[in-house]
């Protein structure tokens, strides 16, 4: 898995999936601790799946989806150091946890079939950052945000 601090613009000439499985996932906010390293998955790249690493710091509000979420830093920046997520969006990075993998093993069903002839980096465009600095799926999105 490739965990790059940066989002690349959507590839252009491919029409993004629907993704089916992040906005049904059941994770409570108690299944993350400050510390742990999580990546929320973006795409494919180079045959696996993509996404950007980030530490969980804090307890934070997720105004997107009136529920707990985490504030999240990465590490190198990026073009935002801080920002909040939902738990539903993240996936333990370091930590080998039974929902997180069958979670990640259903994403790479669905997705590495769809781009196992394409090696460049595949970003799936499911995901926004608000003016509040918080990260939105966009089944999450309200008035088009």
């Amino acid at each position: 898995m490739l965990p790059p601090s940066w989002t690349p613009p959507p590839t252009p000439a491919l029409t993004p999936p629907p993704d089916p499985l992040t906005p049904a996932r059941d994770i409570t906010h108690r299944h993350f601790q400050a510390g742990e390293q999580v990546v929320v998955l973006k795409g494919v790249a180079g045959g696996e799946l993509w996404g950007d690493s980030l530490r969980v710091v804090a307890s934070s509000w997720h105004t997107p989806t009136d529920e707990d979420g985490w504030r999240l830093r990465d590490a190198t920046g990026g073009q935002q150091s801080y920002l909040t997520a939902h738990p539903r969006y993240l996936v333990h990075l370091k930590r080998r946890c039974p929902d997180c993998l069958i979670y990640l093993r259903a994403m790479e069903d669905y997705l590495l079939p769809k781009y196992a002839s394409r090696e460049q980096l595949i970003d799936c465009g499911w995901y926004t950052t608000t003016a509040l600095g918080q990260l939105v799926h966009v089944n999450d999105a309200r008035d088009g945000r």
